[in-house]
């Protein structure tokens, strides 16, 4: 006659806690590339920090590029893009090393189109070390 095992009661869990800890791994290392967003190098002002409503940043990178939010535009679609925005704030980022009168004429077509309440995005003066 066959004699019968008494059946396993215990979980393993070394399966479990291997894919935790390859799951906590990929979102440490995806989280800070979520939070990035157009890399500029901003001036340094004193203020209070903007509320996290809802807005429309256009950011002037360095070598003159324009972007609506994360999108590429130009001056004249930036007319066209922002003439469907109504009671939204808008924030201009512009890199510290940008010609003034490229942020002038950004500005000149942001008050054009009927934009009156514009924001300037600097980085905080306490960050400089």
């Amino acid at each position: 006659m066959e004699k019968r095992r008494p059946a396993l009661s215990e979980i393993n869990v070394t399966p479990f806690v291997d894919v935790m800890l390859v799951l906590l791994i990929i979102f440490m290392v995806t989280a800070p590339l979520l939070q990035q967003g157009i890399d500029v190098n901003l001036p340094q002002a004193k203020g209070k920090e903007m509320s996290p409503a809802e807005r429309v940043i256009i950011t002037v990178k360095k070598d003159g590029k324009l972007y609506m939010d994360k999108s590429a535009v130009t001056l004249e679609t930036l007319r066209s893009a922002l003439s469907k925005i109504q009671n939204r704030e808008v924030f201009l980022k512009a890199d510290k090393d940008v010609p003034y009168g490229l942020v002038v004429a950004v500005m000149g077509e942001l008050r054009e189109i009927g934009i009156e309440k514009l924001g300037m995005v600097t980085e905080p003066q306490a960050r400089i070390q």
